[in-house]
């Protein structure tokens, strides 16, 4: 697995590349997820199964509670590339749907037309 530098990541963020501080929170649980998923999904499984003897899960407890909150898919959260919305969401261009509908109109977005019938 190939080591990112969230300092290196954030210094993007002053050149103008992301819309606001909300979405440098995003990047960095992002690249903590990355970091850490494969573990924290590994570990989660171990706590679950109830096979396993109490004491090892325990000790996947206790190794589950050290890594940070920020590696949990939970805390991941679809924004606008644009604007930074987090709400409304058109998945396939990573848009809201207020810019969505906006670049649609200007015919700024690649394959998609307006319905006129």
């Amino acid at each position: 697995m190939q080591q990112v530098n969230v300092d290196q990541q954030v210094m993007h963020y002053r050149s103008g590349k992301w819309t606001d501080w909300r979405m440098v929170k995003d990047v960095k649980r992002r690249l903590c997820l990355v970091e850490h998923g494969a573990e924290r999904m590994r570990l989660k499984a171990i706590k679950k199964n109830d096979l396993l003897p109490v004491e090892i899960r325990e000790v996947g407890f206790k190794m589950m509670d050290a890594l940070p909150r920020d590696s949990s898919i939970i805390r991941i959260r679809n924004r606008c590339a644009f604007t930074s919305r987090p709400r409304g969401i058109v998945t396939r261009w990573r848009l809201s749907r207020i810019a969505w509908r906006h670049l649609a109109d200007y015919n700024q977005l690649s394959g998609v037309q307006r319905a006129i019938w």
